[in-house]
């Protein structure tokens, strides 16, 4: 009996695991997306800038 309830918890907490290390992932994926775009801009304000 206490196998089954080790591993229903087991299986409960590693789904919780799982959701968090998803979130993370797209958190660190959408970071990237935006800093690139952000370098994109600031690139084409500079090269604006200087050719004035």
């Amino acid at each position: 009996m206490s196998g089954v309830l080790f591993a229903n918890q087991f299986l409960s907490y590693l789904l919780v695991y799982c959701v968090f290390a998803v979130c993370i992932i797209g958190a660190v994926f959408a970071g990237i997306a935006v800093r690139k775009n952000k370098n994109k801009k600031e690139a084409i304000e500079t090269t604006e800038k200087a050719t004035e």
